[in-house]
């Protein structure tokens, strides 16, 4: 069977934070397993109901930076899987930098 994905997946483990899922606040944190130009596969305490509208922020490494970089994205939960992952697309992001 070949891989039939649109884009490159990288193998990351970094922090995320689900700032928001539907209407309501839901602050959880999170961690990645990997990501592509499309979307993140992400393991979480709770899962979220699939076609949910997601926001979440993914903290980057920066090496020796004074400040911390992360991604803001916007996305829905596509499905889930056996270990507590879910996959959310990445619809939208932006860059924000924290003081």
């Amino acid at each position: 069977m070949t891989d039939q994905r649109k884009a490159i997946r990288f193998e990351l483990k970094l922090p995320v934070e689900l700032v928001r899922a539907g209407a309501a606040p839901e602050p959880r944190i999170a961690e990645t397993r990997n990501m592509s130009s499309n979307g993140v596969l992400f393991i979480a305490d709770v899962p979220l109901p699939v076609g949910e509208t997601i926001e979440y922020l993914i903290t980057l490494p920066v090496g020796h930076a004074p400040q911390q970089v992360r991604l803001r994205c916007v996305g829905k939960v596509v499905r889930h899987d056996d270990e507590n992952g879910m996959a959310a697309t990445l619809e939208r992001y932006e860059f924000v930098r924290n003081n």
